[in-house]
């Protein structure tokens, strides 16, 4: 292929994942939006980003197992026809059932597109120099997708109406399946064809649904109730069963194995207790400047771009060089440190709150945070395995991230609801309770940023770089 149809290519690739990349953060903008116009309550308005992070975590591994059987370019375009079909449903979506359920299939679509790209950057940048440059490209582009879809979220939402932030999907993948077709060179299977484990995938998908059902619910039937509980049983069976299968399988979708190793195993701990604060912090701070500060879409928008510029500002190599001289460790501690600090921050924001005091010093502690820790993060949890492992153990990360932020979402929101009712209850005003259950979701959340600090500090090896 001519070098610079490679580089053609990347640009595809590019915008495909950048898709997939704006749909994790121009949904927060619009929630209130949504909320109001479908009437989902606090508790079920959680469904419209865990239906996607749920599919999205369940069949990451999967799709890029598809793609080794099936060919990378074919998962990349059908994930993409997916993904789009499902971003004009939910645009059209005029009941909660129906926005849910395209969520769930926008996820699936995400999940393919995401867990093949990399893939396909592997197969057309060959040479050393040419796929470091590649990386590091795709790389902004996904870090600054976060802060254009911040900005586009308020944009679309204010200007037109939540409906645009998927409609905006349309378009962009009609032009990405065409270029692929054009651009990006067909290749044969890599493997032979073998059993997948739609089994694994299927069951700890399950597990993690029912879970986050039971958790969102619980506020509503009982903590206590036999819903709830026989929901939770029927999760942890289902648990039990994936892990089974994964220890019997021939090619299982997550080797147990990778978990012998201590510094994997611990780098998947922090990284369910990262992302279970961070994605829900998200999510509840959208709410916060909303219903609370009265800001509308696009100022929440401009809120959120200090978090996700420094982010970006981290991916250009600012984090590699830290990694360089302190080594994992000491940036990983800190990094979470400083993630526990942004929500703690938030945890004090009053109901009059104002934008320079209240909101912009979080999001610039939670962007600091983040920045720092990511990189280091993801290189923990594929140390100390062979090289050839390393994109498995890179998938086993990403789908502990998104897992956890489903969980964490569920919880913390369930906290916030649970506060915000038994002060109502009591006759406090319903502003104040409201934020005051907003404080609680974000003390949980800095609870599970501080005890993701100590893992880091305490089990992880000290590895110092010259």
């Amino acid at each position: 292929m001519a070098p610079k149809n490679r580089w053609l290519a990347l640009i595809v690739l590019c915008l495909g994942s950048l898709m997939i990349v704006l749909d994790t953060t121009i949904v927060n903008i619009a929630l209130p939006s949504i909320k109001a116009d479908l009437a989902f309550t606090d508790t079920s308005l959680v469904w419209v980003v865990n239906a996607y992070m749920l599919t999205f975590s369940g069949f990451l591994l999967l799709g890029g197992r598809l793609g080794d059987l099936f060919g990378h370019r074919r998962l990349f375009l059908t994930g993409i026809t997916v993904f789009t079909l499902a971003s004009l449903a939910c645009g059209l979506s005029n009941s909660q059932i129906l926005l849910v359920i395209a969520r769930a299939l926008q996820g699936l679509g995400g999940a393919v597109v995401s867990a093949v790209a990399l893939s396909l950057i592997m197969v057309l940048f060959t040479e050393p120099a040419d796929r470091a440059k590649a990386m590091g490209v795709f790389g902004f582009v996904n870090a600054g997708g976060g802060s254009l879809g911040v900005l586009l979220g308020g944009v679309l939402t204010s200007q037109l109406n939540w409906h645009w932030i998927f409609l905006v999907n349309v378009p962009i993948g009609i032009i990405v399946c065409a270029l692929c077709l054009k651009l990006i060179p067909g290749h044969e299977a890599s493997v032979a064809r073998e059993k997948l484990d739609v089994a694994g995938a299927v069951t700890v998908t399950a597990s993690l649904m029912l879970a986050v059902y039971a958790i969102v619910n619980g506020n509503g039937v009982g903590w206590l109730a036999p819903q709830t509980l026989g929901m939770l049983a029927a999760s942890v069976a289902l648990l039990l069963t994936f892990l089974f299968i994964e220890s019997h399988a021939h090619a299982p979708l997550v080797p147990l194995r990778l978990f012998r190793v201590r510094t994997v195993a611990t780098a998947n701990i922090i990284g369910v207790l990262w992302s279970a604060a961070m994605f829900a912090s998200f999510f509840i701070s959208a709410l916060y400047l909303q219903l609370v500060l009265g800001y509308n879409p696009l100022m929440v928008g401009i809120s959120f771009l200090p978090t996700n510029l420094i982010m970006a500002a981290f991916s250009l190599g600012l984090s590699a060089k830290i990694v360089m001289k302190f080594g994992n460790r000491a940036p990983l501690t800190i990094g979470m440190v400083l993630v526990a600090a942004g929500l703690a921050w938030f945890a004090r924001a009053p109901v009059h709150g104002s934008l320079w005091i209240d909101v912009v010093p979080g999001m610039t502690l939670l962007g600091l945070g983040a920045g720092i820790a990511f990189n280091p993060l993801l290189l923990t949890a594929m140390s100390g395995i062979d090289q050839r492992e390393s994109g498995l153990a890179s998938g086993v990360m990403n789908t502990s991230f998104m897992m956890g932020g489903a969980l964490g979402l569920a919880v913390l929101a369930s906290i916030a609801a649970l506060r915000t009712s038994g002060l109502i209850t009591a006759g406090t005003d319903t502003l104040i309770a409201l934020n005051s259950g907003y404080h609680a979701a974000f003390l949980t959340g800095v609870i599970f940023a501080a005890v993701a600090a100590v893992l880091s500090g305490v089990f992880l090896p000290s590895q110092k770089k010259s």
